[in-house]
């Protein structure tokens, strides 16, 4: 498997610029996920490493060859698609053999790629199936199958459980990263769901409007954001926030007058605005927090063991805090919330993270 390095890489359709300099170096062998919200390039980032998006400028090598000019076919890549893009009238040996008996390989080689790859995804005894006789997840493993047939240099992912229900996708996820694990592959990995990227990645890099907001491990995303985005993107669900304003001494005024004394860097000065963060499972329903926020609860999402409280500031604002077990508490009472100062993260007007 070989390392991708991407530099300067601009995409352009006409007047309207969806990748703006993406500076992105995918390790040999590592698993990278890329995430954003609808629209922000992350699959069009995908197809121009595929060569399915002619870039506007830039510099892509993949196993240190520049790629920028060669076919698809050509750049020793395999991609997975969300829809499944099976053959209804071939059953799945000959789905995942197509590819190779189209490059003309030969006979005995295609039986031992198609049986070794039909031993690593369990698809031994469907070998004879046709596709409409398989389940979502077996077809996703075929057209995974499809892809590692082909050996290739680098996997692309691209939102391959979107089709799926919940149960299979939480199945198909740990399936896949296991093949990681066994093949050793380079993956570039497509997704909405960041409880996806958190699960499966290496390494996350978190897309908006076309820019690299920040690129890390899953961990140093969900407890070093680099900003408001990431915070707000990485985490489900979100973080919360309270916008507040720097006096003097080194004290935060919260918007419903509340003060907060916090440890603050020398860049804040008195007049600031801020904007304090603060995951919900770090909030809690009374404790001994050294803050504390009231408000009125609208609604305890009950998911078993552990829940979430919706809890309605008197500025208006809802935030979020964990709850184990039975809170003793319903919707329309009112509530305390208490936090501690360890748990904060804390942004400058820009919404840069502040250290």
């Amino acid at each position: 498997m070989s390392e991708v390095k991407i530099e300067k890489l601009r995409k352009s359709y006409g007047p309207v610029e969806v990748l703006k300099d993406i500076d992105l170096t995918v390790e040999n062998g590592s698993f990278v996920v890329l995430v954003g919200p609808s629209g922000c390039g992350k699959s069009t980032l995908l197809r121009s490493i595929a060569g399915l998006e002619p870039v506007t400028s830039g510099s892509m090598t993949i196993g240190g060859k520049k790629v920028n000019d060669l076919p698809p076919a050509q750049r020793e890549i395999a991609m997975v698609f969300q829809s499944y893009a099976l053959y209804p009238h071939m059953d799945v040996y000959n789905n995942m053999a197509f590819g190779l008996k189209f490059a003309k390989t030969p006979k005995a080689d295609i039986d031992a790629r198609v049986n070794e790859a039909a031993r690593i995804l369990q698809l031994e005894p469907l070998l004879k199936r046709r596709p409409r006789e398989l389940s979502g997840g077996q077809r996703q493993r075929v057209a995974i199958g499809r892809a590692i047939v082909r050996k290739p240099q680098v996997f692309l992912f691209d939102e391959p459980l979107s089709n799926l229900d919940a149960a299979l996708r939480i199945n198909t996820r740990v399936e896949i990263a296991k093949l990681h694990k066994m093949l050793k592959a380079t993956i570039v990995y497509v997704t909405h769901d960041q409880v996806e990227a958190m699960t499966l990645a290496d390494k996350i890099v978190v897309m908006n409007k076309g820019r690299i907001e920040q690129t890390g491990k899953p961990l140093d995303l969900y407890y070093k954001p680099a900003n408001l985005f990431v915070a707000g993107f990485i985490g489900s669900p979100a973080m919360n926030f309270l916008t507040a304003t720097v006096k003097q001494g080194g004290v935060l005024v919260l918007s419903d007058g509340q003060e907060l004394k916090v440890k603050l860097p020398n860049s804040c000065g008195p007049g600031d605005a801020v904007t304090l963060g603060c995951r919900p499972e770090h909030m809690t329903l009374g404790g001994s927090g050294t803050f504390k926020l009231n408000g009125m609860i609208d609604l305890i999402e009950r998911l078993g063991e552990s829940g979430f409280a919706h809890v309605r500031l008197p500025s208006g604002q809802t935030v979020i805090a964990e709850v184990r077990g039975d809170p003793g508490t319903s919707s329309g009472q009112t509530a305390t919330l208490t936090f501690d100062a360890d748990h904060l993260h804390l942004f400058n007007a820009e919404g840069q993270r502040l250290d």
